[in-house]
C-alpha cells in the first residue's frame, strides 16, 4: 500500500440521515484510517435530528478537513446524497460509505491500493467474497432480501457485473474523472448499482465484513424495497419498465379490492369505481415519486399534474366500466378476469398519455442522448456526455 500513501489524496463522501450518536466515532476512525495520505471528509446530510450540529463540532476539533452539505430537499435519496457529495469532492480518489459504521473505515486504505494496482476505476467492498460477511444485516430476512436483490440485480446485467459479486453494496472507492456524473439518475439507495449500470468501468473487490449497528435505527423499508425494483427496471429497461411495475401493483391492488368488496356483498361495478378512485391516487402519487421524478420540474405544477392525470384516469375508467358491463352481461367471462384484460389493454395508452402530456418536457436549444431506454449490451461508453 505504499504507492497510495505517497499518492493521490481521498475525498470520504458520507451521506447521512440522522445518525447523530455515529459521527464522532466515524470521523476517529476515518482519521486513523487516512493519517498517511491527504483527505478530506464530505458529509452530504438530510437529518432530522442533530447530526448537522454534531458534524459542524466534530469538524472543528478534526484532524482532516470536514465540509458539510446539509440538503434542505433530500432529492434522490441516499443516491442523491451521493451524487452531491461526489460533485463537490476534492480529491479524484472518492470513498463512499455509510455513516451508521456498519462500513468499517479501517478497509478504505485496501480499497484504494486495489484501485491503485489494477488501474480500475470502481473499486467495490465486497460482502459476497472470502474473507467478507454480511451478518452485520441483523436478521435472516434481512440476509435472504439482500441475497435475492444482489441475484436479481446480477441476473439482469450479466455483463455490466460480471466482475462485481456486491452490486447492492454501499461501501465503494472510484475514480471521479472516469465516472460520467451527469448520466446518472439518482433515487433510492442503490447508488453503485446505478454507477456500474450506466457506466463502462473496470471494476475490482475487496472483502469486508458488514458490521452491525453501533446505534441509531435502520432505514431499511418496504418503500425502499418498492424503489429497488423500480430502479432495477428503469436501468434495465427504460421508463416504461419503472411505469409497468407501478401500474402491474396498482392492477393488482384494484383486483383484491374489487374481489373484497364483492366479497361483502357489494355490486361489481359499485366495486370497480371504488377500486379504480384508490389505485388512481395511489397509481398517481408512485409515478410522481419514482417514475417521472425528473420531469416534475418541467413548468407544471403537481395539481395540474395530478388533474391532468385524474382526467384521463377518469375517462379511461368510464370507458373501462362500459366495456366490464357489457362482457360481464352479455358474455361468459365473469367480472374479475374481464378486468383484468380491459386493465392490461389500457396500460399503453396511459403510459404514452402521461409521458407526452402530463410530463412532456419542454424543448431546449440543444439537443442530448436520451438514455432512458437503453440496455445493458449496448451502453454508450463513458464520457460521451450527459443524459
Amino acid at each position: 500500500m505504499q504507492s497510495i500513501a505517497a499518492g493521490a489524496g481521498v475525498s470520504v463522501v458520507v451521506p447521512t440521515f440522522n445518525e447523530e450518536p455515529n459521527i464522532r466515532p466515524l470521523v476517529r476512525r476515518i482519521e486513523q484510517a487516512l493519517e498517511h495520505r491527504p483527505a478530506e471528509i464530505v458529509f452530504v446530510d438530510d437529518s432530522e435530528d442533530d447530526t448537522a450540529d454534531v458534524i459542524t463540532a466534530v469538524a472543528a476539533e478534526s484532524s482532516l478537513p470536514i465540509r458539510l452539505i446539509a440538503r434542505s430537499e433530500p432529492v434522490g435519496g441516499l443516491s442523491g446524497a451521493v451524487c452531491a457529495g461526489l460533485a463537490a469532492a476534492e480529491h479524484d480518489w472518492c470513498v463512499v460509505m455509510d455513516g451508521d459504521l456498519q462500513h468499517p473505515p479501517e478497509v478504505i486504505p485496501a480499497l484504494l491500493a486495489a484501485g491503485e494496482d489494477n488501474d480500475a476505476t470502481v473499486v467495490v467492498a465486497s460482502r459476497h467474497l472470502v474473507g467478507g460477511s454480511s451478518d452485520g444485516l441483523g436478521g435472516v430476512l434481512r440476509r435472504m432480501v439482500s441475497g435475492a436483490s444482489n441475484t436479481l440485480a446480477r441476473a439482469m446485467f450479466p455483463r455490466k457485473l460480471r466482475n462485481c459479486s456486491d452490486p447492492m453494496t454501499g461501501f465503494f472507492a472510484l475514480r471521479r474523472s472516469r465516472i460520467d456524473l451527469g448520466r446518472l439518475h439518482p433515487r433510492g439507495f442503490k447508488i453503485l448499482l446505478e454507477i456500474l449500470a450506466r457506466n463502462s468501468v473496470t471494476v475490482v473487490e475487496e472483502p469486508f465484513v458488514f458490521a452491525g449497528r453501533a446505534a441509531g435505527e435502520s432505514k431499511a423499508s418496504l418503500g425502499q424495497g418498492l424503489a429497488f425494483l423500480v430502479q432495477l427496471a428503469a436501468l434495465r429497461f427504460g421508463r416504461l419498465s419503472a411505469f409497468a411495475v407501478i401500474g402491474a401493483a396498482g392492477a393488482v391492488a384494484n383486483l383484491v379490492i374489487m374481489a373484497l368488496l364483492q366479497a361483502g356483498g357489494m355490486w361489481y361495478l359499485l366495486s370497480a369505481v371504488i377500486a379504480a378512485a384508490i389505485t388512481i391516487v395511489a397509481n398517481f402519487l408512485l409515478q410522481e415519486r419514482f417514475v417521472f421524478q425528473d420531469l416534475r420540474g418541467e413548468g407544471r405544477g403537481a395539481w395540474l399534474r395530478f388533474a391532468q392525470s385524474l382526467m384521463f384516469n377518469g375517462s379511461e375508467t368510464i370507458l373501462r366500466l362500459g366495456l366490464l358491463w357489457a362482457i360481464v352481461d352479455f358474455t361468459v367471462v365473469p367480472s374479475v378476469p374481464a378486468q383484468a384484460l380491459l386493465l392490461g389493454v389500457g396500460f399503453l395508452l396511459r403510459f404514452v398519455y402521461h409521458s407526452r402530456v402530463v410530463y412532456r418536457p419542454r424543448k431546449t436549444a440543444t439537443i442530448s442522448a436520451d438514455l432512458d431506454t437503453f440496455s445493458d449490451d449496448r451502453m454508450p461508453s463513458a464520457g460521451t456526455g450527459a443524459a
